[in-house]
């Protein structure tokens, strides 16, 4: 029996496709821009202009057609989905999904409504942010976050994780930004006694998770398990 392979895309076997800021911190281990990070392959574009700081404060303003091409350009590659590596472009979900035709998860705070519903009656979804002074309610509401929702931010405690990330560093003590987190999760269940997740707005917080969960006791839902899953719809498990 003849084996019909079929084309149509300038490169195959990679079904998502990440739209990376342009920056240059470190990227470890865990991290969505190490590609290391992936069991599966990926596509990478860098959007030129997007710097975390221009990202994060400014709302990304004037970005939105980079990105857009970006994205488009992946799937014209061959990309059936498309990522990023913010969960503040949370803002631009919509324009980008209509813009591109296939499946966009801009941000990982649009896993919010999911944890909330696995959760027992009285506890909540507790959200870790970079940036709380810059998370605001259009972020929220573009993930469909409630706006009430607890929210604490490195940015409020510790000095290494966000001043990095932010002011796009390239050198980062990993051990002082695991404290910072830690921190931040602590501060999180003290001021809101009724958290029973964490979710990780920032993909760069990815590699503490582990930490996190082990410190805390509860469940941390992160951008790797979010695009894992992803992953997992764009392209099926076969089992015969």
């Amino acid at each position: 029996m003849a084996r019909i392979a079929m084309g149509g895309k300038a490169i195959q076997g990679a079904s998502v496709g990440i739209l990376m800021l342009q920056a240059r911190f470190p990227r470890i281990p865990g991290d969505i821009g190490n590609a290391g990070t992936w069991p599966f392959p990926v596509h990478y574009r860098v959007v030129s202009g997007a710097s975390p700081d221009r990202v994060v404060r400014q709302r990304a303003v004037g970005l939105q057609n980079a990105f857009i091409d970006a994205a488009q350009e992946l799937v014209e590659m061959g990309c059936d989905g498309i990522t990023t590596n913010c969960g503040f472009l949370s803002l631009i979900q919509n324009d980008l999904a209509t813009a591109v035709g296939v499946p966009v998860a801009t941000s990982s705070l649009m896993q919010y409504p999911m944890i909330q519903s696995l959760l027992p009656p009285g506890k909540r979804v507790g959200v870790l942010t970079i940036s709380s002074a810059s998370l605001t309610a259009d972020h929220l509401a573009a993930a469909n976050v409630p706006l009430d929702a607890p929210v604490v931010g490195t940015d409020e405690l510790g000095g290494e994780f966000t001043r990095v990330i932010v002011g796009n560093e390239e050198r980062l003590d990993v051990e002082a930004a695991e404290r910072d987190l830690l921190q931040a999760a602590d501060a999180l269940v003290e001021r809101h006694p009724n958290v029973g997740a964490i979710l990780l707005e920032c993909t760069n917080m990815t590699p503490y998770s582990d930490a996190i969960a082990a410190h805390t006791g509860l469940p941390v839902f992160d951008m790797y398990g979010f695009i894992s899953w992803f992953q997992t719809g764009l392209r099926p498990r076969r089992f015969s």
